[in-house]
């Protein structure tokens, strides 16, 4: 099937590892062109430079007010158009709500909503009919998950603006989607496996509970997105996808 990304330009935020990483990934392999983005300069350079000629990275922070403005300056200035985005970043850290600080919260809420906000706003105000915004969130935004409080707060809050976005957005052409994974296999999950006692008996007992019985290979996360940002999704807006090999059992 032909996903119609063929020289289509995309912003990918959160991209030198995990989830952002595999999108850009298939993405570009399905013809599309890329910025990249992460916070650490050597990081966002080797990641464009294994995606070759047709992905460009740019070191920024989420959550600095002018990164989103810089991105799209970006894409235009690389490959002559803009025709989306998906607005990937890194969890919050772990713990209990006894645990996370005031800190720890206004850090997360600044990287992991904030700057999505700005990113999508900036988005809408450059997009034509035809282009998407698209945010990675979680299953916590359908049920919360032990041990992740701040994610939890924060991701169900993302998932009411992007569904008002779709709303605002749709009269103009423009879709907003969002992706829910579960347990796929990145760092990410491996490092929260990790803090158990014992992650092997962890992951045996995580996967146990999911119909598929696997963690979800992250390339697999990668082509749901690719699809969900591609023309053949064009008549998909305002859905939430969940990528979890089956743990949501809700419509």
């Amino acid at each position: 099937m032909d996903l119609g990304l063929k020289d289509r330009v995309y912003v990918v935020t959160g991209a030198t590892r995990g989830l952002g990483n595999a999108t850009a990934r298939e993405l570009v392999a399905d013809g599309a062109k890329v910025v990249l983005t992460g916070r650490d300069d050597k990081r966002v350079a080797e990641a464009a430079a294994a995606l070759g000629p047709n992905a460009v990275g740019v070191a920024v922070d989420n959550a600095d007010p002018d990164a989103a403005a810089r991105l799209i300056a970006a894409a235009r200035d690389a490959f002559g158009g803009f025709d989306g985005v998906l607005v990937s970043v890194g969890g919050p850290p772990p713990g209990f709500v006894a645990d996370n600080t005031d800190e720890q919260w206004e850090a997360a809420f600044r990287s992991v909503f904030l700057g999505a906000v700005r990113l999508a706003r900036a988005a809408a105000a450059e997009l034509e009919a035809g282009g998407v915004i698209g945010f990675v969130l979680s299953g916590s935004v359908h049920e919360p998950i032990p041990g992740l409080t701040i994610s939890n707060g924060l991701r169900p809050g993302l998932a009411g603006f992007a569904k008002s976005l779709a709303d605002e957005l749709g009269p103009r052409g423009i879709r907003v989607v969002g992706l829910l994974p579960a347990r796929i296999d990145t760092d990410r999950v491996r490092e929260l496996d990790a803090l158990s006692a014992d992650p092997e008996a962890t992951r045996t007992a995580n996967e146990s509970r999911i119909p598929l019985r696997r963690y979800g290979a992250p390339e697999e996360f990668g082509r749901a997105a690719a699809f969900l940002l591609s023309p053949a999704a064009s008549y998909l807006t305002g859905v939430m996808l969940p990528v979890d090999g089956g743990m949501r059992h809700g419509f």
